[in-house]
């Protein structure tokens, strides 16, 4: 893996970061996790939109400008030099006094981690998820706005974790009204009657950069599309389910809470919509 720290790439394990960064310390910045696929940097430019509009939310002044960090990313990338890879940019307040204030913070520091990642196994790819129901909910937007891709994913990890030591592969993140919000790292869809289903912005779920490349390519093959309000009964009952997001990219869901969903491996839409979303990231991206 590598990393970009203060102007230079060198092995992610050699780079330092203070442990007086509120990153660190109260989880105070913002990140991104983009996919590299065919060697290209998928979808650079919408995923640093999305960056400074987590920061700008947050108060937190970006460290230098959008086209400065789109070359940090790219000459990582370039660096690592795999034509597959996953980037993790790290945008936080920089190092403090140990005071929660983020007003006393004046250096924001960015990290830019270039490395290797696979989610989930081929076998799992073919098979499809298990999915457990997590006992802790998605965070209503008051609390924070879920367009914020913030360092604080304790949420997210405490419901993954749950998923894990039940032996389950993933879980699925309730909101307070107790419908679907999403999984501890991607968004869900969901097809009945050969029509897509996902939740709307508006129930919890991240506006995931694959969430919307899949609805983009769902609308160019005609396939009707919902989104909607979603609850457990909704995905059971469902043809085909499956999870998007920049890591996991797009996979099925066999299974939520021990109840089987669809025909077992017959998922039609669903691989219909992985091969395009292969070829969708051959057009899409930053070549480096």
């Amino acid at each position: 893996m590598k990393a970009w720290l203060d102007g230079e790439i060198v092995d992610a394990k050699d780079a330092k970061v203070s442990p007086l960064d509120h990153g660190y310390l109260y989880g105070d910045g913002v990140f991104e996790g983009i996919r590299i696929a065919h060697g290209r940097v998928f979808r650079l430019d919408d995923h640093l939109a999305r960056l400074a509009n987590s920061a700008k939310l947050i108060g937190l002044a970006l460290p230098m400008s959008i086209e400065a960090i789109k070359a940090v990313v790219v000459e990582t990338a370039r660096a690592f030099g795999r034509e597959a890879a996953y980037v993790r940019l790290v945008v936080s307040r920089g190092e403090g006094p140990l005071s929660v204030d983020p007003t006393i913070c004046h250096e924001p520091k960015l990290v830019c981690l270039v490395g290797t990642v696979s989610l989930y196994s081929e076998e799992l790819q073919h098979r499809g998820l298990s999915l457990i129901t997590a006992a802790t909910r998605r965070p209503p937007p008051d609390v924070l706005d879920p367009r914020v891709k913030s360092l604080n994913y304790l949420n997210n990890a405490m419901a993954k974790r749950q998923a894990r030591l039940g032996g389950a592969d993933d879980a699925l993140l309730l909101n307070q009204a107790g419908r679907v919000a999403e999984a501890s790292v991607a968004n869900v869809f969901c097809v009945r009657d050969g029509s897509l289903f996902t939740p709307s912005l508006c129930e919890g779920p991240l506006g995931g950069i694959t969430r919307d490349s899949v609805l983009k390519l769902a609308r160019g093959l005609g396939i009707e599309i919902h989104e909607c309000p979603l609850t457990r009964y909704d995905l059971i009952t469902a043809e085909e389910a499956f999870l998007t997001g920049s890591g996991a990219g797009l996979i099925p869901v066999a299974e939520l809470d021990g109840v089987s969903i669809g025909q077992g491996d017959r998922r039609v839409v669903t691989d219909r919509l992985i091969g395009d979303l292969d070829a969708f990231r051959k057009e899409n991206g930053e070549v480096f």
